[in-house]
């Protein structure tokens, strides 16, 4: 990853994000993608299975441009209940190191009403730069 992370000087250390990222290159951008597979059926109402199945999406996605994981510079996450988003933080690490890995890039996560499938608990768009 060439990708430099912008951490300003003085600013106690993110956890689990970057505050920002400068990368050049390919640019590869996805959709909002949810945890149904590939058949777009849900396997899980669970949220941290969704998460991982999302996740899983966003891997898939970048892989046809020829991108993996560590280009990742910026997701946005939707999610339907910040209480289950906070609930089982160690459950959504495990689940981001398993298929992300130690790669924490820009990151911002809303709680919105509702997206729209309904069955849906989390949105993520992805942002990666493949390096020239």
């Amino acid at each position: 990853m060439t990708a430099q992370i912008l951490h300003p000087e003085g600013w106690k250390p993110a956890r689990g994000y970057a505050n920002g990222m400068a990368a050049q290159g390919r640019m590869v951008l996805t959709g909002g993608l949810i945890g149904w597979n590939a058949d777009c059926e849900f396997e899980t109402d669970d949220f941290v299975g969704q998460v991982e199945q999302t996740l899983r999406n966003i891997v898939a996605v970048l892989a046809e441009a020829g991108a993996r994981p560590e280009h990742l510079v910026r997701l946005t996450w939707y999610v339907t209940s910040k209480a289950e988003y906070l609930s089982d933080p160690k459950g959504l690490g495990r689940v981001y190191k398993e298929i992300i890995g130690r790669h924490y890039p820009a990151m911002a996560v809303v709680q919105v009403v509702a997206l729209i499938e309904d069955r849906a608990k989390v949105e993520i768009e992805a942002t990666a730069v493949i390096p020239d």
